[in-house]
């Protein structure tokens, strides 16, 4: 038996995260407007780095819904964020939802979220601007599960629109659009998605760029492309834990090179 989403109300949320240094601490002011939460913080490596676990109670998004994520991290500070599971965008009748991440970062930032699933007749648009200052670092990534394969269920109907930049001190340096129908010819072209059902993205940049040998290692992973300055790397299968798994393994490649520290995995992600 097919299992069909809840029925939701519209939703308006906006979540503020200021990331500020004090006496060697990566202290956090959280400020948030309707559902949507960052839970307690959390210091694994000590001090320094600041793990925050951003929280959406009603656990998908529908049609109307309307979410925001502001982060500013100040110079000397180290932020790693993370959500505690699979986020949903749910089928729509009609009406567009949309979710906009806006990070400022003059120190380490790193955007690690679960995967992303797209329900059939969802109409989605995410977008993403990520502006760093000075010589800043940054990783994220985004993992999308087109449609609920392990119901049966393809991505059909509905249509994704995806908007992602990254600027150093007011200048572009990678910018990308997509627009991706349910049931299009993209999903099916081998110039597109030739039938994979999960995609996704890392983008990490520094301003020193990234060794010649880093990137060789990274290529041994996952599909990936060196730009001054920024690192990409793309995942295209059928396994949203297969992509998880070889955006970790990156994760674990780049971090000492972005940030002078081992990988530590959010504690989250092992309950």
């Amino acid at each position: 038996m097919q299992v069909s989403e809840p029925i939701q109300q519209a939703w308006g949320a906006h979540l503020r995260l200021d990331f500020r240094r004090d006496n060697g601490r990566t202290g956090v002011h959280k400020h948030s407007e309707g559902p949507l939460v960052v839970q307690k913080p959390l210091y694994p490596e000590g001090p320094g780095v600041c793990h925050a676990i951003v929280v959406h109670p009603p656990g998908g998004i529908a049609g109307g819904d309307d979410l925001s994520v502001s982060v500013d991290a100040a110079a000397t500070t180290h932020a790693l964020l993370t959500t505690p599971g699979a986020g949903k965008w749910y089928r729509s009748a009609g009406p567009w939802a949309r979710q906009a991440l806006d990070f400022r970062v003059a120190g380490t930032l790193e955007w690690l979220p679960r995967e992303t699933i797209v329900f059939d007749a969802a109409r989605a648009r995410l977008r993403t601007r990520i502006a760093l200052a000075g010589d800043a670092r940054y990783l994220g990534w985004e993992v999308l599960c087109l449609g609920r394969t392990g119901s049966g269920e393809s991505f059909t109907r509905g249509e994704i629109r995806l908007e992602t930049d990254l600027l150093r001190d007011g200048r572009l340096l990678w910018t990308e659009r997509a627009r991706i129908p349910g049931g299009g010819a993209l999903l099916r072209s081998p110039a597109g998605f030739a039938g994979k059902t999960v995609c996704g993205t890392l983008v990490a940049s520094c301003a020193s760029g990234f060794p010649k040998d880093l990137v060789s290692q990274c290529r041994d992973v996952a599909a990936t492309t060196a730009l001054p300055g920024v690192l990409l790397a793309r995942y295209l299968g059928d396994s949203a834990e297969g992509a998880m798994n070889a955006f970790t393994r990156l994760w674990t490649l780049l971090r000492p090179h972005l940030a002078g520290r081992e990988a530590v995995p959010p504690r989250i992600w092992s309950t």
